[in-house]
């Protein structure tokens, strides 16, 4: 009889210690698969947070550039003598190109920090905004036939784009 005490001792004391090594390894993957999740979690949140930084300024920026734009548009309706629209013009144009390298940096931070339709569309805008800078830099050399017509054009492209590219935007701060 005592032999089976000792054994059961033996089991009993066996068993414990192998439910406590089993509970111990699982508590360690379970801590580990936990902090993996969280790290995951954190580096998903810190890329939504530079992307929509990035959105912004590029928003923010576009915006900027359009209202440059609409002024253009005023100074046809508002100014009658030619040679004052014209220099409000170049002054415009002058604006215009300051507002463009920081819109060109806006995009190419989205190019970087992606997703590919966002970035894509950021630089359908990037070109759409060089495009309206253009018709402009004819309107205001030239002053030729159907300058006007082509710069409104272009701006309206401009609006188009920046339109898409919100709605690219939005797809991708709702997808992370």
């Amino acid at each position: 009889m005592t032999d089976s005490v000792v054994w059961v001792g033996v089991f009993t004391g066996a068993t414990a210690v192998l439910a406590s090594w089993v509970t111990t390894v699982g508590n360690a993957r379970a801590a580990k698969v936990q902090a993996e999740a969280s790290a995951q979690a954190e580096q998903r949140g810190r890329v939504r947070e530079i992307r929509r930084a990035a959105y912004l300024d590029l928003m923010e920026q576009a915006h900027l550039t359009g209202q440059l734009y609409w002024r253009v548009g005023e100074a046809f309706f508002h100014l009658v003598d030619p040679t004052e629209r014209l220099t409000h013009i170049q002054e415009l144009r002058t604006e215009l190109r300051s507002a463009f390298d920081p819109l060109m940096r806006c995009v190419r931070v989205i190019v970087l920090e992606g997703p590919a339709p966002a970035a894509e569309a950021a630089e359908a805008l990037m070109r759409a905004a060089a495009e309206a800078n253009s018709a402009l830099a004819r309107v205001s050399e030239s002053g030729a036939p159907g300058s006007r017509e082509l710069f409104g054009e272009t701006h309206g492209a401009f609006r188009d784009r920046l339109e898409q590219f919100i709605g690219e935007a939005r797809t991708a701060m709702v997808a992370s």
